[in-house]
């Protein structure tokens, strides 16, 4: 007789959904979400398309920096360089949307991997300040290049049109954002617990050690930096679809700052950490919106600074969740999970 939740074989071990409970809780919330989308106001279906393609981007994020060790602080160039390469696919070479995300991916994939050749013997601050570099020079070149990606007055993108069908509204376009979405997160799940996942948590570790056991860094480290701009490049691509205009100042360094936030939120080394942390950051200035109209009779002069009050919000979020909570909203998800299951006996 079965008794509790063992593993009788790897097969079992490695499988996403582990439990009949888990599997019943994804299809439940699944439907919740595509019955919620058919009758929710355009508003939420905006926020929550932003949400699936900020997955994504903090995803690709979180396999460099929170798998592999290595710091990025130009996650933004990588984004806007798929969005400017599959608004430009479709525009200007007429290729369908089906065909422009992907070859943006690989453009942004190839992006991926020069900036990560000097990881190979640069780490730590160092290899942050190359990240920071190369988001201000891709944000240079979108603003000057007049005639590839229109300077700074910004690049008129295509809607989504899928065997003639065309995609341009906000309930429409989710049901081509969540597969998608759905999709990354899957692969980045299977793809840590997979060989390249597991050299990657290694490195990150200890690296030293790691080429001791045969680890080859150069390959494991580019690797991990092609992965992560793929998926950079995929959100871009989305991103400028969606919004059907994109210009430099889409990605800005604090772009970069605030897809950083979400990993550090959600969850560093953490796929599901990854999800929490987009959803928040996503949310986040969608409530603070609603503050300059509770304050305003009372205290005027902070409605009058909320945009820089604003900043001032998020970084103290960051902190306090460095300072208060290292693990972010997973560690908190993990102790509820860990407080309810055993509970009466919590002690």
């Amino acid at each position: 007789m079965r008794s509790g939740d063992f593993k009788a074989s790897y097969a079992e071990d490695i499988r996403v959904l582990q439990t009949n409970f888990i599997k019943i809780c994804i299809g439940i919330f699944i439907l919740f979400l595509i019955a919620f989308v058919l009758i929710a106001d355009k508003y939420f279906i905006y926020i929550i398309n932003l949400a699936a393609i900020a997955i994504i981007g903090s995803l690709g994020l979180n396999l460099l920096t929170g798998f592999t060790g290595q710091i990025s602080i130009g996650h933004a160039g990588f984004l806007a360089i798929g969005a400017y390469s599959s608004a430009i696919l479709t525009s200007k070479c007429s290729f369908p949307f089906l065909l422009a995300l992907p070859v943006a991916g690989a453009i942004t994939t190839f992006a991926g991997l020069l900036v990560g050749i000097p990881s190979l013997r640069l780490k730590g601050l160092y290899l942050a300040i190359t990240t920071f570099a190369f988001g201000f020079i891709v944000e240079h070149v979108a603003n000057t290049w007049d005639s590839l990606t229109n300077g700074s007055q910004g690049m008129v993108v295509p809607p989504v049109e899928i065997f003639g069908v065309t995609f341009d509204t906000d309930r429409g376009l989710f049901f081509i954002v969540f597969p998608i979405t759905a999709f990354a997160i899957i692969f980045a799940r299977n793809l840590i617990r997979s060989k390249p996942g597991r050299a990657w948590i290694a490195i990150r570790d200890q690296d030293i050690a790691a080429q001791t056991i045969g680890i080859n860094l150069l390959w494991y480290k580019l690797s991990s930096f092609a992965v992560s701009s793929f998926y950079a490049g995929i959100a871009g691509a989305l991103f400028a679809h969606y919004l059907m205009y994109i210009s430099p100042g889409h990605f800005e360094l604090l772009v970069s700052v605030q897809y950083l936030a979400m990993i550090i939120i959600g969850g560093l080394g953490s796929i599901l950490g990854s999800i929490f942390g987009a959803v928040f950051m996503i949310l986040l200035p969608e409530v603070l919106k609603f503050l300059p109209d509770l304050l305003r009779d009372s205290y005027p002069v902070i409605v009058e600074s909320f945009a820089d009050i604003n900043l001032i919000l998020n970084g103290l979020i960051i902190i306090l969740f460095i300072l208060k909570e290292p693990k972010g909203l997973y560690g908190i998800w993990t102790d509820i999970k860990v407080h309810w299951r055993n509970w009466p006996y919590t002690y």
